[in-house]
């Protein structure tokens, strides 16, 4: 054996022991899962922050591993460096230093959703959006007008102008965001139920369309039935008969409403008493869904001008073209209703 091969052998033996270690501590680190993540935790990268602000915060939370130049050659590796987008990303339990830099290379950013469900009103609304810990809050202590005034609809009353549906949002958006991305997406749906109403609509404005449906929102929650409703009350306002809808009455009493309605209410005046006024009221009652939109505008041809629930809390309704075959089916609620509350209270013993 040469003199030059004695040589070699230390040499090689060592840089393979070199390399040995540093590809320990590069996987070891790279693929391992970070410490002490938990189910929900997340990492919020703000603007202007980077790498080094990364495992600051994971240091903050006692989850980092690894050495910072480990950390710093992972994100060459990666090509994260210097790419980290702003945004809030998830710490699922299991993650590693290798997948949260990809992620945050790549902008895979936590999505958020809220709901706004049909025939809720503005006000509630409101206290969902107050609810919500992750949005900024730009409206608390805001009245109604102010709030629609920034966002661009001054003057304009706030109830069924934002469309019922599921948003999704990011960490950091305000609610005001969310509100004008809802009211946007009800101008649009309101927009395209008005240029496909039917010819006999007898409303002379988008506005009173609006109100119509919500008033068929909140009177059944039976799509089948939306059209059949929205035709009974079109057919109404052609003849001059007053409307006569409990919801409507409800709305104007506000506050006051305590979850029961009385004959006393019902004779009580409001603006938004169909009972003792004609027409629609002044403005929706509610937040009508795309159905109750589309029934509003293509509503049923229908010679009915009353009706009353079933009773038996299936959210259907009798039909009726006579005020004796109304009170024929009032008689028929009132025996079910009571059938129905007997079975409850049997089954509940």
């Amino acid at each position: 054996m040469s003199r030059s091969n004695n040589f070699k052998w230390p040499l090689l033996i060592a840089l393979a022991v070199v390399l040995a270690a540093f590809a320990w501590l590069w996987f070891g680190f790279a693929d391992r899962p970070l410490p002490n993540v938990h189910r929900d935790d997340s990492i919020v990268l703000d603007s202007g922050e980077g790498l080094g602000s990364v495992t600051e915060k994971l240091a903050a939370k006692d989850q980092l591993h690894g050495a910072s130049w480990q950390w710093r050659l992972l994100g060459m590796q990666t090509g994260a460096a210097g790419k980290l987008k702003v945004g809030e990303y998830e710490l699922e339990p299991g993650i590693t230093p290798r997948q949260l830099l990809l992620n945050m290379r790549d902008g895979k950013i936590i999505v958020h959703k809220v709901t706004l469900v049909e025939g809720k009103t503005f006000r509630d609304f409101r206290r969902t959006l107050d609810a919500n810990a992750v949005l900024k809050h730009n409206t608390k202590g805001l009245d109604d007008a102010a709030i629609m005034a920034k966002l661009g609809a001054s003057g304009v009353h706030p109830e069924g102008r934002f469309l019922p549906d599921t948003y999704v949002f990011h960490r950091g958006d305000t609610d005001l965001d969310l509100m004008k991305h809802a009211m946007t997406a009800m101008t649009t749906a309101l927009d395209e139920a008005w240029q496909s109403r039917a010819a006999d609509v007898n409303l002379s404005s988008k506005d009173q369309l609006l109100t119509l449906a919500s008033i068929v929102e909140k009177e059944t929650g039976t799509p089948e039935e939306r059209p059949e409703i929205a035709g009974l009350f079109l057919g109404r306002l052609k003849t001059g008969m007053r409307l006569q809808t409990d919801p409507t009455v409800i709305y104007g009493m506000g506050a006051s409403y305590n979850g029961n309605i009385t004959k006393a209410d019902l004779l009580r005046d409001t603006p938004y008493n169909t009972y003792t006024r004609t027409g629609l009221p002044p403005t929706p009652i509610a937040m009508p869904g795309k159905a109750a939109l589309q029934a509003a505008a293509q509503p049923a041809s229908t010679d009915k001008v009353y009706f009353v629930a079933i009773g038996d809390g299936s959210g259907k309704h009798y039909f009726a073209k006579t005020y004796a075959e109304h009170q024929a089916n009032v008689a028929k609620y009132i025996r079910t209703q009571r059938e129905t509350n007997a079975r409850r209270a049997a089954e509940a013993k």
